[in-house]
């Protein structure tokens, strides 16, 4: 560790902390963290650092990861075998998207929001054209309307005044009633952000993303409250306007749109605080 750039070793403590508070509150010890790291630490070097026109050896991956050669083979071995954990990332996001989409459409497309621009009641039972099985039907895919709906009603998004009403609450699909389903999309956000910071870390200026924030750091609680309600209203404005565009290029929305490859982009925002444990009183 002495040769580590302090900037670096600053950079994994702070990243650590939370991680170490989130694992230990969940019951995870040390070595299950070193297990996963180590597989890793493995799967990166494979996948990120060979040496261009050569396959990656396991000497070479031994190297770069500090891990003896026949941990490596070991690690790659398992590998091999079909990755259960990507398989359900996968299915999640599909499913998670699938909620989030139904209520994306309904806070922007017109046909379901009232006079005034806000997302509509929309009917439940009647097959309406403008109904809730509607908006499921043009942005779930194949998944019922039924299953849609109770998943809403779980996690909170959506609500029934009566037994043919349905009454959107949320202004984005957040599965807080689920720890499980929260802690995968906690991990897919993590992880976008964390690679935003090593891409920028490596890439040249024209090619770095945004990566930007604003703080203050001698602010009282009354202050901080009401940023905290500026910053929710303006930053959901911000992901509307956003997610309207997208759908407008994004294939599984708009099957018309043309274009070669298949990527993932989207942005991300958070808030946060942190009290850093000095009183002022007022007017000192």
């Amino acid at each position: 560790m002495s040769a580590l750039h302090p900037h670096l070793r600053m950079l994994m403590r702070r990243v650590l902390r939370p991680v170490a508070s989130l694992l230990m509150r969940n019951g995870i010890a040390f070595a299950d963290f070193a297990d996963v790291a180590r597989k890793v630490f493995v799967e990166v070097a494979e996948d990120e650092f060979a040496i261009p026109g050569r396959k990656q050896s396991v000497s070479r991956v031994s190297v770069l990861t500090g891990i003896n050669r026949k941990e490596v083979k070991r690690l790659l071995a398992e590998r091999e075998a079909p990755d259960a954990e990507r398989i359900d990332q996968a299915t999640t996001a599909s499913s998670n998207n699938r909620a989030a989409r139904v209520i994306s459409a309904w806070l922007r497309e017109p046909d379901y929001q009232d006079d005034k621009g806000n997302p509509a009641l929309l009917s439940w039972g009647k097959n309406e054209s403008n109904g809730f099985e509607s908006l499921v039907k043009h942005h779930s895919g194949d998944i019922p309307a039924r299953a849609i709906l109770d998943e809403l009603k779980r996690v909170g998004a959506v609500s029934m005044p009566d037994e043919s009403t349905v009454k959107l609450l949320a202004h984005g699909y957040v599965p807080s009633a689920s720890n499980d389903e929260l802690l995968k999309i906690s991990a897919q956000s993590a992880g976008d952000l964390l690679d935003t910071i090593e891409h920028n870390l490596a890439a040249n200026e024209p090619l770095s993303r945004l990566q930007l924030s604003v703080a203050y750091d001698d602010l009282p609680a009354q202050s901080v409250e009401l940023f905290r309600q500026l910053s929710t209203e303006k930053g959901r404005e911000l992901l509307v306007y956003l997610d309207q565009f997208l759908a407008t290029q994004d294939r599984g929305s708009n099957p018309s749109v043309k274009g070669s490859g298949r990527y993932r982009a989207g942005l991300g925002v958070y808030y946060f605080e942190e009290d850093l444990g000095e009183d002022h009183a007022d007017g000192n």
